[in-house]
């Protein structure tokens, strides 16, 4: 009966340690390979850098930006003071919770307050359930831009033209919709107003 059970149990620890090796070790390693060599930058987790080569954020994690003369991003549950990529988290409100309308009436007397007039876009005062999602609607990103505009001192044109230069288009339609990366057009603006400086 023991020899049975030593026959029948060193077959089950060996394709234990064996499928182990191949599926926890070998091919995650494999991956991560092609990975390097194929995609470089998005497997290093696109780092966007300035002209220094210092790191400054990366195009997939949102971060906060808060003075007027910049895009501001989606609001952020992530951690006590949103934006922490330790702590990527939605609220995990409800639609009926007290929590969220509250939050909901706060964002939206700082968007009134900045000056965005009309139907606010949704994504302008609620939370993505990552809180850091590095994205707007152009809706979004365009109700900012008179603000944007005017605590930079240039022309809402040249900056409604900018939002517009870079938005991006999912591949087909039915994978996601049109968006802009908040750090990308917050780089191109700082551009555009040290271009347009006297």
């Amino acid at each position: 009966m023991g020899n049975d059970f030593t026959t029948s149990l060193r077959p089950a620890i060996v394709f234990t340690i064996l499928f182990a090796l191949l599926l926890g070790i070998a091919y995650p390693l494999a991956l991560a390979g092609i990975g390097q060599v194929v995609f470089p930058h998005q497997a290093n987790g696109s780092i966007v850098r300035d002209a220094a080569g210092k790191p400054i954020g990366s195009e997939l994690i949102g971060q906060g930006f808060a003075a007027d003369g910049y895009f501001h991003p989606r609001p952020s549950a992530a951690g006590k003071n949103g934006y922490d990529g330790t702590a990527s988290a939605g609220s995990n409100y409800g639609p009926t919770s007290q929590a969220l309308v509250d939050r909901l009436k706060g964002d939206i007397a700082i968007a009134r307050k900045q000056g965005i007039q009309g139907d606010l876009p949704a994504d302008l005062v609620t939370a993505s359930a990552s809180g850091l999602d590095p994205d707007l609607s152009p809706a979004s990103a365009l109700a900012q831009a008179p603000r944007v505009a005017k605590a930079r001192g240039l022309d809402t044109a040249k900056v409604v033209a900018l939002v517009q230069s870079l938005v991006e288009t999912p591949l087909l339609p039915f994978l996601g919709d049109p968006h802009v990366n908040v750090l990308a057009l917050n780089r191109a603006l700082d551009k555009l107003a040290a271009s347009s400086a006297p």
